[in-house]
C-alpha cells in the first residue's frame, strides 16, 4: 500500500509540473521525506496526508482508491446481506418501502 500511495502522490505531483523540492515546500516537508513517501519507504501521518491532499487539490480516494472500499460498495454489500436474510414476502415489502422512500426523496430533503 505504501508503494501505491507513493506512486500516486508522485503522479499527482508530476501532473502539476512540480519538482520534489517545489512540492515539499508547498506541503512544508523536506524533499528527502517526500522522496521517501513517493518510494513507499515512509507513510505519512494523517495530518501530513491531509496537507498533501489539500496541496495537490485532489480527493483522498484518488491517492488511496485501491486500498479502501468505496462507501457505495460497502453500502451495497450491507444491503445485499440484509436482503438475503429475508423471506420472499419480506423482500417484497422492503422493495415497496424503498420505492416509497426514493420516490419521495425530493420532498424529504427539502
Amino acid at each position: 500500500m505504501n508503494t501505491l500511495l507513493g506512486q500516486r502522490i508522485r503522479e499527482q505531483r508530476k501532473e502539476k509540473g512540480w519538482t520534489i523540492e517545489q512540492f515539499a515546500e508547498r506541503v512544508d516537508l523536506s524533499a528527502n521525506y517526500v522522496g521517501d513517501l513517493e518510494r513507499g519507504v515512509k507513510i505519512p501521518k494523517l495530518e501530513t496526508f491531509i496537507r498533501i491532499v489539500e496541496v495537490l487539490d485532489v480527493s483522498a480516494d484518488v491517492l488511496i482508491r485501491d486500498s479502501v472500499a468505496s462507501a457505495s460498495h460497502v453500502a451495497d454489500d450491507e444491503l445485499c446481506r440484509k436482503l438475503s436474510r429475508l423471506t420472499p414476502g419480506q423482500k417484497k415489502a422492503a422493495i415497496d418501502i424503498l420505492n416509497a422512500y426514493t420516490d419521495n426523496i425530493p420532498y424529504i430533503t427539502k
